[in-house]
């Protein structure tokens, strides 16, 4: 069953706005700079990945697969670099052509944007695509629901799905990118219920980033168990959010420092 695609329009040409959420999936003042703003810089990646084997980022909202994109070319540029486990949920994954037209507005990132066309056929349920230094664990559905499939495993290794349990096994997340669209036109990736469960899901001394510092999200960040600081945000925007699970973490990690 092929999962419905989201009705678009395009702004300045290259920008996709969804018509149902009122809202684009990246900046117009430029999603590629916005993404290594919030989302790596909020994380402290690359950063972190010195001396690693493995890293695992969660995300909410998987959109053009910029924010994956960037990752890769993160990546890319380390040696040695750690492999990345890449999950990533989204409810209304974009068609083949809608992901190229986003993507080729970033001409610097056409090595990778290649590869992820040619893995492109989203299907309800869960996908383990591999690429060069990473596997993207897609689920196409409600992340409030299919959140509760995913399994942390310490020892997990490379990621893996269990198709008779309905399980996706993973090692714990690291790091959140939390990318919903804006949470007063999307509040469900932004509940409390569902922060809770990616809580749940992370390693102690983890970390997330996001474009919002909506009151209300900050205080459903809380409630989860993250501690939260604002940070400058990106463009014209003047704060977002960066936070961690309280753990045995590096304390540079620790929001504010």
């Amino acid at each position: 069953m092929q999962q419905d695609t989201p009705d678009l329009e395009w702004l300045d040409g290259d920008v996709p706005r969804a018509r149902q959420f009122a809202d684009t999936y990246f900046s117009k003042a430029g999603g590629l700079a916005e993404t290594r703003h919030v989302f790596l810089r909020g994380n402290r990646l690359p950063g972190r990945w010195v001396g690693l084997d493995t890293f695992t980022i969660g995300e909410f909202g998987f959109g053009t697969g910029l924010n994956f994109l960037a990752t890769l070319e993160a990546l890319s540029a380390m040696d040695p670099a750690p492999h990345v486990t890449f999950l990533s949920f989204e409810l209304h994954p974009l068609s083949r052509n809608q992901l190229e037209r986003a993507l080729a507005a970033f001409p610097e990132l056409a090595s990778l944007t290649g590869p992820l066309l040619d893995r492109w056929r989203p299907a309800p349920g869960w996908q383990i695509l591999s690429f060069d230094g990473a596997d993207l664990v897609l689920g196409i559905g409600d992340a409030r629901q299919m959140i509760a499939q995913v399994e942390p495993h310490a020892a997990a290794g490379r990621a893996r799905v269990e198709a008779v349990a309905g399980k996706v096994v993973v090692a714990p997340v690291d790091a959140w990118f939390l990318d919903g669209f804006s949470p007063a036109r999307n509040p469900e990736l932004w509940q409390e219920d569902l922060l809770k469960s990616a809580a749940g899901l992370t390693a102690p001394g983890g970390t997330l980033a996001t474009y919002t510092s909506a009151g209300w999200v900050r205080r459903n960040l809380i409630a989860a168990g993250f501690s939260i600081a604002k940070a400058k945000g990106f463009a014209g925007k003047r704060e977002m959010v960066e936070g961690v699970l309280p753990g045995p973490a590096d304390t540079s990690l620790i929001p504010g420092r």
